[in-house]
């Protein structure tokens, strides 16, 4: 099975997406087929050798509608944002001139609406001939789109909001016209010969305002995966015949040599095979502290190079990298339909139907017990234009994209309307600290001197460790150059000679006389170094996740230095939130062994790496 997505073009309401639903599913070879008219977007998946793309745009075709495959996410959202600003602009420029136009009619209507004479009203302002000349353009090119897509759904022997805006609009025109041209007929059945051409002007107006709006409120819900395209590097620097050359991101080739400089992103997906570094890949993982790779360690597009140059042959490009995949995934979600937009979409199915029934009986009944024509045609029209099934149809696929791109943007990936759908069920949530609960940004935790603080040892101590961790671009020297700030060290920091960086191990150097190493626990092993006087601390650190820095002076230890990620002051509040809704939270693993048969039983699941 193949899946593909459309652009589709020419839907004016919920009714629309269900024809072309219903079209695209009675291809053979189709499996399955959702499509969103908040996105105007559809998910088909059929089968290649039954089916191919040509035959679905055509049934979309011969449904009255058009689909274009969409083949590049970026050009797609930079052609479909492009095509979005100049229809807001023809809704915006359509809105503001019907609505002068019907502000006038309104005024001009008054005395026909309340039977009074208004002597601060000009007799000019309500001649039915100024107000059918004023009405005529607002009806046939503001209102243009709802009485071709009505005509399209006659062709089709299909009706949906277009047929009840045209029929309703229409009405209250061409009885007006009635009114204008032959009023003696109506005087001589002993009916007024009143006009509505402003009822429908203000009808026409009013929801081309709306769907000025909801046009706005959907141009909205694409900022997510826009956010998350912006992360990727727009360039590649590429090796290739022994030079470096930089190249579109689009032009880079599985296989080809890339080299990456300290503080760039990493374009595309593949393997390290040249140089050292530090990659921070919290887009991806959340995880605060940089990851160490060598040569044979994978890389991920669009994650950040922190310290070293290094070369890596791609291994994955375009729609196949992580970050393609994601993006995908949040498309999928947006594209998905919950369980009761199903019903939502059954009820529009046969809504315009039974509206126009009970117009018709509306008509009937006032006419055959008042005897008033203008009367039944005004409520007939009534129950036309409230009845519009607009909302019905759109509000759930508008939830879904809303709330989905939020999600993305706040780092919460839902994956699809029915875990939405079913978020309210949830009873527990488990929490992954780094990057959730924590601020995202290494802080130090403790620190311990094997002399205690005699004679300011600790401050001593701690002004040649942030000396030597100055010299060096890591993040958890970036802490302890920061910690040391806070403590009181004195500033400018003394100076260094043979700084050495070493990667996976830790930093060294020499201030005056003395040998300054700060490193990891194993590189202290290697050099001989003997940790037993502080190495309690240590154990009970690291057992709570925290990530240790010894200090060695002249061969000796001298310190031990604790670095984590420190807890947001927003947390507990977000937790007690939480708690308040009758959801209980948890990050600790006891607690996750006894929760994992609830959480089976419960009836969502919700991936967070967001901020809290």
């Amino acid at each position: 099975m193949k899946t593909s997505y459309f652009q589709l073009k020419g839907m004016g309401c919920a009714a629309c997406a269900n024809t072309i639903e219903t079209a695209i599913q009675n291809v053979d070879g189709v499996a399955i087929c959702h499509v969103n008219f908040s996105a105007e977007q559809a998910t088909v998946e059929f089968d290649p050798k039954q089916t191919n793309i040509e035959q679905i745009q055509q049934a979309v075709m011969d449904a009255g509608y058009i689909a274009k495959p969409i083949e590049d996410t970026t050009s797609h959202l930079e052609d479909r944002e492009k095509e979005n600003r100049e229809i807001e602009q023809k809704l915006t420029q359509k809105v503001a001139i019907s609505a002068i136009i019907s502000v006038f009619l309104v005024i001009g209507g008054l005395p026909m609406m309340t039977g009074l004479n208004l002597p601060l009203i000009p007799h000019w302002m309500h001649n039915p001939w100024l107000q059918l000349i004023l009405t005529t353009p607002i009806l046939f090119w503001s209102g243009q789109s709802f009485f071709l897509g009505a005509w399209k759904g006659l062709k089709l022997h299909q009706a949906d909001m277009n047929t009840l805006i045209a029929v309703g609009t229409g009405a209250a025109y061409f009885y007006s016209i009635l009114a204008t041209f032959f009023p003696q007929f109506f005087l001589n059945q002993g009916l007024s010969a009143d006009v509505y051409y402003e009822s429908a002007a203000v009808i026409i107006t009013l929801i081309l305002l709306g769907q000025l709006l909801e046009h706005r409120a959907r141009g909205k819900t694409s900022d997510a995966i826009k956010k998350l395209m912006g992360l990727q590097a727009k360039t590649a620097r590429v090796i290739r015949s022994g030079e470096e050359v930089d190249i579109p991101i689009e032009a880079v080739n599985v296989g080809d040599i890339i080299r990456v400089r300290p503080g760039e992103k990493i374009p595309v997906d593949g393997e390290l095979i040249e140089g050292n570094s530090t990659i921070d890949e919290s887009m991806v993982t959340g995880e605060s502290i940089p990851v160490e790779k060598h040569p044979g360690d994978e890389v991920i597009g669009a994650t950040i190079n922190k310290t070293g140059s290094f070369k890596f042959r791609a291994s994955r490009v375009g729609k196949d990298t992580v970050l393609a995949q994601i993006v995908q995934l949040v498309q999928q979600a947006q594209g998905s339909k919950a369980p009761i937009q199903k019903l939502a979409d059954q009820v529009t199915g046969w809504f315009v139907p039974v509206v126009i029934a009970i117009a018709i009986a509306t008509f009937i009944l006032w006419f055959n017990f008042t005897g008033n024509l203008t009367l039944a045609i005004t409520t007939t029209v009534g129950v036309l234009i409230i009845a519009c099934p607009c909302a019905l149809g759109l509000a759930t696929p508008t939830s879904v994209m809303v709330g989905t791109g939020l999600g993305a943007e706040h780092g919460i990936l839902i994956k699809g309307a029915d875990s939405l759908e079913l978020a309210h069920k949830i009873e527990t949530i488990v929490l992954d600290k780094t990057g959730t609960i924590t601020a995202g940004k290494p802080t130090v935790t403790q620190y311990m001197t094997v002399g205690g603080t005699h004679n300011d040892h600790e401050l001593k101590l701690l002004r040649l460790v942030a000396a030597i961790e100055q010299q060096s671009e890591h993040p958890l020297a970036e802490a302890i150059v920061q910690y040391a700030k806070a403590q009181g060290v004195n500033f400018p920091l003394p100076e260094i000679r043979n700084f050495q960086a070493l990667a996976g191990m830790g930093v060294q150097g020499y201030i005056s006389d003395r040998f300054v190493q700060i490193g990891t626990s194993r590189w202290m092993q290697e050099l001989g170094i003997e940790t037993e006087p502080l190495q309690q601390y240590q154990l009970s650190w690291e057992s709570e996740g925290k990530t240790t820095a010894w200090i060695a002076i002249d061969g000796e230890i001298e310190g031990l230095v604790a670095i984590s990620d420190a807890v947001k002051l927003t947390s507990k509040t977000a937790s007690q939130a939480l708690q308040r809704m009758g959801t209980s939270t948890s990050t600790s693993n006891l607690e996750v062994n006894l929760l994992m048969s609830k959480l089976i039983r419960s009836t969502a699941w919700l991936a967070i790496n967001s901020s809290m």
